[in-house]
């Protein structure tokens, strides 16, 4: 069990560090490809569209075939890709591997989440998945700094370094992790987008995976602005942005180990209502506080309760339907960068529009707010209550 609780961790830290590795090469590609500001984006949101697009064909397919190998088909693509990037000559040519990247990623990441329940005994899935969500905290900690460092040798570095990586985790795979052919071979052919309609049809799951887009849209929201926030409020270097930014992945890491002795301790439905009613008032108070050091510190514990909050969401989301775990891990994928799109987008309009982050805390309030009671009236909390105490008898 360790030993695929390992893989799984470094599974989620290669590629969330490929995610954000990006970030602090920006200015440096933009200078190299003569990339105008307002396309300089899209070579983080090509990544972003590929997973987000593919990630909806990828968990409807993986759930009719081996799952260990859509994850090693899948981390050796993402491998090649992302050193492909470090070969790119321009703009075009980074876009088209930065979106190669995104869609083996999607094949790839949302495997671990359908694998978890399927692997591990029921009493384990919640700290399994806190130490799996852990790793995908350590790349937000520590993939900026690591891409930062390598950078400053050489722009194409970072890239070679993750894909060598991530070519390691493939051998890891390969030798590791046990077959796991689906449990039913369908009889007849059915479309891939067929598949979600058990979850289309359900209106628990229709208003659970609202919530976690509102969720994951009120969190990115603000999560895309500490950057410039800290920087126009206090004054701060991007380097020291970068330090900000590398204490609250700390944070992320803290609510994810300790996220199961948490749920133990207060039970599915209180660790949600808490964490979301803790965090809808940090967000609040945010732009207002007097220091660096007391804005770190509140939201520190956003950090944390993410950590705690988005493997048990996931956790529920899976136990929606167990024959297609695959399906709703990739759409709960999908759904999470369509809402780092969105709302990022919609920040900046309003950070814009309000010159400050007082209106990107209330939006992310708003969104936490309508998260909690779109998870509430959906009832999938009563029926895992429900599930949890029929497993006990």
């Amino acid at each position: 069990m360790f030993k695929l609780t390992t893989l799984f961790f470094l599974v989620m830290f290669v590629i969330g560090t490929d995610t954000f590795l990006i970030s602090p090469l920006i200015p440096t590609l933009q200078s190299l490809f003569h990339i105008p500001t307002e396309y300089s984006g899209w070579m983080v949101g090509s990544y972003a569209l590929g997973y987000a697009l593919f990630a909806l064909i990828a968990g409807p397919l993986s759930d009719g075939w081996d799952r260990k190998k859509v994850m090693l088909f899948g981390m050796v693509c993402f491998s090649v890709s992302t050193m492909l990037c470090g070969l790119a000559t321009g703009f075009w040519s980074m876009f088209l591997f930065r979106f190669l990247a995104g869609v083996s990623a999607a094949f790839t990441a949302p495997q671990v989440w359908a694998m978890i329940p399927a692997l591990f005994p029921a009493q384990k899935i919640a700290k399994v998945s806190g130490i799996v969500m852990a790793g995908l905290a350590a790349s937000q900690a520590f993939g900026i700094p690591v891409g930062s460092l390598l950078a400053s040798t050489h722009w194409s570095y970072p890239f070679f370094t993750i894909g060598i990586w991530a070519l390691l985790v493939a051998v890891f795979i390969f030798y590791a992790l046990p077959e796991m052919k689906p449990n039913q071979v369908p009889k007849a052919k059915t479309s891939i987008f067929s598949r979600y309609l058990p979850l289309l049809n359900s209106r628990t799951a229709r208003r659970a995976f609202l919530a976690h887009f509102l969720f994951q849209c009120g969190f990115f929201a603000a999560f895309s602005f500490i950057g410039k926030w800290v920087a126009d409020r206090f004054h701060l270097s991007i380097d020291q942005a970068g330090y900000v930014m590398f204490f609250l992945g700390l944070g992320n890491i803290v609510g994810s180990l300790g996220g199961a002795y948490v749920i133990k301790a207060l039970n599915r439905f209180n660790t949600l209502v808490v964490g979301f009613f803790v965090s809808i008032i940090c967000f609040i108070v945010l732009p207002h506080l007097p220091s660096v050091t007391a804005f770190e510190s509140v939201y520190f514990f956003i950090f944390v309760n993410m950590g705690i909050t988005f493997p048990l969401i996931l956790g529920l989301l899976n136990s929606l339907n167990p024959a297609i775990r695959g399906t709703i891990s990739s759409l709960a994928n999908s759904i999470m960068y369509a809402a780092t799109t969105f709302g990022s987008w919609i920040a900046g309009l309003i950070y814009a529009a309000f010159d400050g982050f007082s209106a990107v805390g209330i939006l992310a309030a708003i969104c936490f707010a309508g998260s909690l009671l779109s998870f509430i009236f959906s009832g999938i909390l009563a029926r895992d209550a429900k599930a949890k105490k029929e497993f006990a008898s």
